[in-house]
């Protein structure tokens, strides 16, 4: 698995734990290292993402919620709602990253986590979340 790929993995673990558990984020990622060592470029861009979703989800969340219609966020799976964070996150904060290598990467995290259908659901909600912002960004 490619490092990056391994990163976005354990942003999205620690995501759904911190939602569902309510745990505090230091925490969360000291007990992951502990139990699951890992390369330290993994460790960095893992709390590169989550730190980022974490201090920038109003944002997030306001974006994703501007193109889904007639489904709230707190609907959502919260394998779906965090892979979707994390991509946006991606999209819109970290111009180093191809916004095609971003889709694809949420796409195969809601392959491997989310249900039969989360991955045309994020699919379509990241399509359209880059052809509308990517289309403002010309303009």
């Amino acid at each position: 698995m490619r490092l990056r790929t391994k990163s976005r993995e354990i942003a999205l673990c620690l995501l759904y734990q911190i939602e569902l558990s309510k745990a505090d984020p230091a925490q969360a990622r000291d007990g992951y290292l502990q139990q699951y060592p890992q390369k330290q470029e993994v460790i960095d861009f893992s709390w590169i993402l989550l730190d980022g979703v974490l201090k920038n989800s109003v944002q997030i969340d306001s974006l994703i919620k501007k193109y889904v219609k007639n489904w709230g966020i707190d609907r959502m799976a919260v394998i779906d709602r965090n892979i979707l964070r994390i991509a946006c996150f991606e999209l819109t904060f970290l111009d180093d990253i191809p916004p095609k290598v971003s889709i694809n990467e949420a796409i195969e995290l809601a392959k491997r986590f989310g249900d039969m259908d989360s991955p045309r659901f994020v699919n379509g909600v990241l399509d359209k979340i880059y052809k509308a912002e990517d289309k403002l960004k010309n303009e």
